[in-house]
């Protein structure tokens, strides 16, 4: 994970727009003693972390995207085979590798439905984490006592970081459908998978199993 400088990394993320920014001017923070800001270290790592996830959603949706259409040309190779199979054997695998095929394709695209909704609620956390960065933010410069500290009120910053946590909760219980589906459609898959290994004989030698 990259380092990201205390007094930079809100800057950046007030590039992306965040909601629940309501922020602490850089003007107090810069009057911060190093040994208060040291104390900052652990909400600073926290936000790192939720902009580090945020990028990992991003990537992980577009390896679905990639494996949909892989698992399409597969599928399309299946069909392909049912007719030029020579035997009933031959035709009997290639009508199962299409059933995979076709299982798997539903399964990446509850994935990806799955992952998009995982994104956008690590955004949601990464605002949350900005949140609870101005929060500390200010506790640490009215604890060192920084002038016009006193004119921010602390209630109004930790609420903001309540109500970004409690929308996080209610956006992770609207994915429960999407969990579902991603969970039947890859056992479903599996199934599949499984009936074309057993009739190939050897999952690893087949040319029709592939594991994601």
């Amino acid at each position: 994970m990259k380092h990201i400088v205390l007094l930079t990394l809100p800057l950046f993320l007030a590039a992306c727009g965040p909601s629940y920014g309501m922020k602490v001017p850089g003007s107090l923070v810069k009057k911060l003693p190093f040994e208060v800001r040291i104390e900052l270290l652990e909400a600073e790592n926290e936000l790192a972390l939720a902009v580090d996830k945020v990028d990992e959603n991003n990537n992980e949706i577009d390896r679905a995207r990639d494996n949909i259409r892989r698992a399409r040309s597969r599928q399309e190779a299946a069909e392909d085979e049912v007719d030029r199979a020579t035997d009933e054997v031959s035709r009997e695998v290639a009508k199962l590798a299409i059933e995979e095929s076709e299982a798997r394709v539903e399964y990446l695209r509850a994935k990806q439905r799955l992952s998009v909704g995982l994104r956008d609620v690590s955004e949601l956390s990464r605002n949350c984490a900005f949140a609870k960065f101005e929060f500390a933010k200010l506790t640490a410069a009215r604890k060192a006592k920084v002038e016009g500290s006193e004119k921010l009120d602390p209630k109004e910053f930790e609420e903001q970081v309540a109500e970004c946590e409690a929308e996080v909760k209610e956006e992770l219980a609207d994915l429960s459908e999407e969990q579902k589906e991603e969970k039947t459609t890859r056992e479903a898959w599996e199934a599949k998978k499984t009936a074309l290994a057993k009739k190939t004989f050897d999952a690893r030698a087949s040319p029709y199993v592939e594991n994601l």
